[in-house]
């Protein structure tokens, strides 16, 4: 399939390594998928669903202990500590090979070994990249393909020379919770992953290699790799301007991505288009602006709380060709359920566990908390025609936003790209009863990417910065959002979901300069009238001055907890960074 030396010896090596029986290339073909996929059904791998109801649908059940994405075992193996930052579980890597090459030798005797070849970003794009994969299941097989442009389409990418592909190695092993190791070695384009066989864990092209060393390659670079979602919004006059966000997890992400407009812009004809649900690769481009792609080709989304209402579009998503995990097995029609679709549970079913379950009597959940759907990504009502453009899309605004009760208000703006980097650097959500622990505790996130930078965060930021220099006057302006602001009682204040776009609106406006706005101690906000709140019934212009206070007390309490958080990255915190919160104290008194 290939002639790349590079690759081919890789292979050989982790062969000789893995010592698997049989060895098989992955070359997109439909044909061999479907092979997979009756040979998964046939071991209880996975499971058929109705073909009329789900076209083309599996159900696939992980090990109990192996459910989500482990932290604690996730490491940033760089040859000097200090270069994976306070942030990251470091190891020597010298140690970590050691270590795992002694648990991978012969790990795959009595099974296949398959080489998956995955392109990450549209085929042709030059801000695309390439990654091989061998791993031991067909499950990660079956994912990749939705989740990847995968086969020999990404090895023509790639080419015959090339070294710059990351190699991943991934072997379910025992499934061992307790030898499970998830490892990054961003010096040598390497990501090894073992005893798990959850997505999170297994999908190296994911978040291990669309962030953890994606954000590393970046930096060495000049490009950047970030959690956002990139949506677009067409105007009646048939013009699209892109904006990128980045949301810590259960902030609205995936909502803002597939957004619905309210019925006050549809009616003159906005609409909302999706680029991306999770993951944004941005450069800028030959005419200075940054433009954006998303590396991805599907959805791996949480299935609980995914219904008719919340995410129409996710769900319509889901109908077809796709892979359901950890969820609630209906035996009657042979579909799939999870808390939050209906409130019609099934009374014959069986639970995310493997055992016979009734949604009407069980105190049980039928579907893990964190149970997913990969979903083919061409599948969504709203996805944008420039998804596959190889060129991607300009971006208008930057969006940062967090959980937050009372301080941070419903939308500022940053005075500057520097200052728009302290405002993304200081993201934070406070935990909320679903999290274990206490609530309300504030958790920094910074760009929503604390678990998944590859390198020191301290850098990091200063890359940021970097890349403000080299983008100008042409640099996409930086906003925070905050949708939930709470009364005294503890109810959201503003209704959120579809009606996000009204604040979208204004950020556009801004970047556009349509519209003023009032200079306050945190940043530029909108005056309450600028925020189109036609049709919205429980909110007037004065709820909406509510919604934009700026607490002094509040953010003085903030800005201590800044302090501390800063603290921690020593002299690798860029100065500038300093000088922006001396200067919000300084605002503040």
């Amino acid at each position: 399939m290939t002639k790349n030396q590079n690759v081919l010896s890789w292979v050989d090596e982790m062969i000789k390594l893995c010592k698997p029986d049989k060895v098989v290339w992955l070359d997109g073909s439909e044909e061999q998928l479907q092979a997979l996929r009756d040979e998964a059904c046939s071991t209880g791998e996975m499971i058929k669903l109705n073909e009329e109801k789900l076209p083309g649908c599996y159900l696939h059940r992980t090990a109990v202990n192996d459910v989500a994405r482990v932290e604690h075992r996730t490491f940033i193996c760089t040859r000097k500590k200090e270069d994976a930052g306070p942030i990251n579980n470091w190891e020597d890597p010298v140690v970590m090979y050691d270590r795992l090459t002694k648990m991978y030798d012969g790990v795959m005797k009595g099974r296949t070994m398959y080489v998956i070849p995955y392109c990450m970003g549209p085929i042709g794009s030059k801000l695309s990249k390439v990654g091989v994969e061998l791993t031991d299941s067909i499950y990660v097989v079956l994912n990749m393909d939705i989740m990847t442009r995968m086969g020999k389409c990404a090895l023509e990418q790639l080419g015959d020379e090339s070294n710059d592909f990351v190699r991943g190695l991934h072997s379910k092993a025992d499934v061992d919770e307790e030898k499970r190791y998830i490892v990054h070695f961003p010096e040598d384009n390497a990501i090894w992953s073992i005893n798990s066989g959850y997505g999170g864990n297994v999908l190296l092209g994911k978040k291990c290699f669309a962030l953890r060393i994606a954000s590393y390659q970046g930096k060495n670079e000049g490009w950047m790799a970030e959690h956002m979602l990139i949506l677009g919004v067409e105007t009646p006059s048939g013009e699209t301007k892109y904006i990128a966000a980045a949301f810590p997890s259960a902030c609205g992400k995936t909502n803002l991505a597939m957004l619905i407009p309210p019925e006050v812009y549809k009616k003159q004809g906005y609409k909302v288009w999706t680029v991306g649900d999770d993951i944004a690769w941005m450069r800028i481009g030959t005419d200075g602006r940054l433009w954006a792609i998303n590396p991805e080709a599907g959805f791996f989304g949480v299935a609980p709380g995914t219904n008719d209402k919340s995410n129409p579009n996710a769900l319509a998503t889901t109908k077809r060709g796709t892979i359901f995990t950890n969820v609630a097995h209906n035996l009657d029609d042979n579909t799939v359920w999870w808390e939050g679709l209906d409130k019609n549970p099934p009374e014959n079913a069986i639970d995310w566990k493997g055992n016979p379950w009734n949604g009407k009597t069980s105190s049980e959940k039928g579907a893990n908390p964190n149970s997913r759907f990969t979903a083919p990504a061409k599948n969504c009502p709203c996805i944008s025609d420039k998804f596959n453009d190889p060129l991607g899309v300009p971006i208008s605004a930057i969006v940062f936003g967090g959980r937050r009760a009372k301080t941070a208000p419903l939308v500022y703006q940053s005075r500057s790209w520097q200052h728009g980097v302290f405002v993304g650097s200081i993201m934070a959500s406070e935990t909320t009863a679903a999290a274990t622990g206490a609530v309300g505790v504030v958790r920094r996130d910074p760009m929503a990417m604390r678990p998944f930078c590859g390198y020191h965060m301290g850098d990091y930021f200063g890359h940021w910065l970097e890349m403000g220099k080299k983008l100008g006057d042409k640099a996409p302006k930086i906003f925070n959002v905050n949708w939930f602001r709470t009364d005294d009682e503890g109810h959201f204040i503003w209704p959120g979901f579809g009606d996000n776009m009204r604040v979208l609106m204004w950020i556009l406006d801004r970047c556009e300069g349509k519209v003023d706005a009032v200079e306050t101690a945190i940043g530029y906000e909108p005056k309450a009238e600028d925020i189109n709140i036609e049709g919205l019934s429980d909110i007037t212009v004065d709820t909406v001055k509510g919604l934009l206070d700026v607490d002094k007390a509040l953010w003085q309490e903030e800005a201590a907890g800044i302090e501390d958080f800063y603290k921690q990255f020593g002299d690798r915190l860029p100065a500038e960074l300093k000088a922006e919160l001396e200067t919000l104290k300084a605002n503040l008194k």
